[in-house]
């Protein structure tokens, strides 16, 4: 049967977040600010969900502060080619699924970054999708910038940003978080898009959310596919609509190492340290389709990897159905093993 293969890049393929990585290299403190304005990033589109608003625009917020503690298209392209960082396997997964099936990256990380990558792996880069980006075509007058550094300053001197399960807005925040969250609108909607560096913010299109929902239907496009031939494989807030749009097609979605936003929608679940654990469900999904991988799933033995990926002390790699009674407990685990592989910084992010 004709299948194909979609899958993000960080957490599948690589244990990067290039952005956050970004910002900790030019920023000054500046994981603590990647990750509180990750924390908006995913207050806006899974729980406020503001119209115009998509999972993993934080890569757009960030830009005017890269630009501002001397980001360039060149340094970020350096930057991205000496920090690669793979998950154990994954160059010769995506080279032997890429055999089996059509293969395509679908990834909200800069486009320098995924060059950077396929580099690496030896990925045609025709076969990606990325966020789009040039820091050198926005001009920044050297008073912007100063008012930029302060506001990267007043962020990186926030507390982290909470809200309890359930919450549908601002209502159901403290008064504290309340604050911050207006207060994050007026620094990027108010006092950013005055300035001309502001225009990145409508230019800059990331793809997450919707956007890798459209990345696979154009992947469909080329191949002539349709989506119960997707298998689609993520872990984070940014593949929920890919996610959504495969599942509902008839096709698979896999969370590896997810978090509790990937595991929300995936229909199985897949916590390795070894990318080469895609290759088995990658093989099931295209000999039987959905059904068979699921079957595949449903008597998944561990001996049957020995020797393909290595087994932890703790019995990884696992792989389990989703279903609504074991989801809290899979995402109690998948999270905590995903910290353990990415490291805790990376693993916390949404």
């Amino acid at each position: 049967m004709a299948c194909q293969f979609n899958t993000d890049c960080e957490g599948p393929i690589s244990k990067n977040d290039n952005a956050m990585e970004l910002s900790e290299f030019y920023i000054q403190e500046g994981h603590h600010f990647f990750a509180i304005v990750s924390k908006y990033d995913d207050y806006l589109a899974d729980v406020e969900r503001r119209p115009g608003y998509k999972a993993g625009d934080t890569l757009k917020l960030i830009l005017p502060f890269l630009k501002a503690f001397g980001g360039t298209d060149e340094g970020m392209r350096r930057f991205s080619r000496e920090h690669i960082l793979l998950v154990p396997g994954a160059r010769e997964a995506l080279r032997d699924i890429g055999v089996m099936m059509e293969t395509f990256i679908i990834s909200t990380s800069y486009e320098p970054y995924i060059d950077a990558l396929c580099d690496a792996v030896k990925f045609p880069k025709d076969r990606t999708y990325s966020t789009q980006v040039s820091l050198d075509r926005y001009p920044l007058r050297d008073e912007d910038r100063g008012k930029i550094i302060r506001l990267a300053k007043e962020i990186q001197e926030m507390e982290m940003i909470e809200w309890p399960d359930g919450a549908q807005g601002l209502k159901d925040l403290s008064q504290r978080d309340q604050k911050m969250f207006r207060r994050l609108d007026e620094i990027f909607w108010q006092e950013i898009c005055e300035m001309a560096i502001g225009k990145i913010l409508y230019d800059v299109n990331p793809v997450g959310g919707k956007e890798k929902a459209n990345a696979v239907l154009l992947s469909l496009e080329r191949t002539g596919n349709s989506l119960k031939d997707v298998l689609y494989v993520g872990d984070s807030i940014t593949d929920m609509d890919a996610f959504d749009i495969v599942r509902r097609g008839g096709g698979a979605t896999v969370s590896f190492n997810g978090n509790r936003y990937a595991l929300r929608l995936a229909e199985i679940a897949c916590l390795s340290n070894h990318a080469s654990i895609l290759n088995i469900l990658a093989d099931a999904f295209q000999k039987g389709g959905r059904e068979g991988l699921l079957e595949t799933v449903g008597g998944f033995d561990l001996g049957r990897i020995q020797g393909l990926a290595p087994i932890s002390s703790e019995g990884y790699p696992k792989v389990y159905r989703i279903t609504d009674e074991n989801r809290p407990i899979i995402i109690q685990e998948s999270e905590a093993f995903r910290k353990q592989v990415r490291g805790v910084a990376v693993g916390s992010l949404g």
